[in-house]
């Protein structure tokens, strides 16, 4: 049994790199990426997602950093020496290339996350299997579950509980879950996947994804997701300058963190847009996937006409079809 069966503290997983990466299609620089985690180390945060462990020959690159498809050479040249902050990568469904995953004691990541939507669990736990018999820590993060019904979900962790996964995910996709169903949700993957971790990532479109994250921990959740100044896409995840210190634990210096900011993400933020505004707060409102909301913000003539957003995603002829 790896070690993170025994943990049982909160642990923060930071994602500015990889969630972020959906702002500016992971055009971040190796200056950026080695400054953020060294300050991520320095203020005792446990893991830092370095991006996408996805493979060019099943996705189109678009121009696409390379944090969009890691190269584990590539990550010791930028790390080339590691310290305390553990180093993840995040897989999606039918983009990964097997062959492309060398054995843990090859590669500097030590956590490998699967996401995927709830109708493709089976394979999602496949590649879970897979990265676990390669030595790794594993996640299964699934997406979207505020429009997954119950009856299926229960189904899904059911199958979930006989896996060799070591995390398993909430994940409010659209910013649209409150405090009490994140408290529920917990209460029901505690109930059917008893063996397993937690662990919660929210999106502030209702600027609920602190008070979510915090819920999470009260019930009990153990992997907490953030970034740095909530950089991801759309209205962006929670803080992680926010959720180090509401944590109470010793561990955590705030001081890095905010260095990161002041250095990098301040004028990163003038050129590239994340977090809260009324179009992703009614996406969340009314549990709609944000890319209606993303498409109006890129406009120079609509981005802030609020009320006519506001008669689109609320007309049955033109809502936006369920993720």
């Amino acid at each position: 049994m790896k070690e993170t069966k025994n943990r049982k503290e909160p642990i923060i997983l930071d994602c500015t790199v990889r969630d972020g990466g959906l702002v500016n299609n992971w055009d971040f620089s190796e200056e950026f990426v080695r400054d953020l985690y060294r300050c991520l180390d320095a203020a005792g945060v446990e893991y830092m997602e370095i991006g996408y462990k996805n493979s060019p020959k099943l996705l189109k690159s678009d121009g696409a950093g390379p944090w969009r498809f890691l190269d584990d050479a590539y990550i010791r040249d930028i790390i080339p020496q590691k310290g305390r902050t553990k180093l993840s990568a995040l897989v999606d469904i039918g983009r990964v290339d097997e062959k492309d995953i060398l054995p843990r004691e090859e590669s500097p990541l030590d956590l490998i996350r699967v996401a995927c939507y709830i109708k493709d669990v089976p394979k999602g736990l496949e590649l879970v299997n897979l990265f676990s018999s390669l030595g790794y820590e594993t996640s299964l993060n699934i997406m979207a579950l505020s429009h997954v019904m119950e009856a299926e979900l229960v189904e899904a962790l059911q199958e979930i509980e006989q896996s060799s996964v070591d995390v398993v995910y909430v994940v409010d996709s659209f910013g649209s879950i409150y405090p009490q169903h994140i408290g529920y949700l917990v209460e029901l993957f505690k109930k059917h996947v008893p063996s397993k971790l937690l662990g919660v990532h929210t999106h502030n479109n209702m600027q609920l994804a602190l008070a979510n994250t915090l819920e999470a921990v009260r019930h009990g959740v153990t992997y907490l997701d953030a970034s740095v100044y909530g950089m991801g896409r759309a209205a962006g995840n929670c803080h992680t300058e926010l959720i180090a210190p509401a944590l109470r634990n010793k561990r955590y210096e705030l001081r890095p963190i905010l260095e990161m900011i002041e250095k990098h993400m301040v004028a990163m933020r003038k050129e590239w847009e994340w977090g809260y505004t009324i179009p992703y707060a009614l996406s969340g409102m009314f549990n709609e996937h944000p890319r209606m909301a993303m498409a109006m913000r890129s406009s120079e003539t609509d981005r802030d006409n609020y009320v006519a957003f506001y008669d689109r995603i609320t007309s049955v002829e033109t809502a936006p079809a369920k993720a």
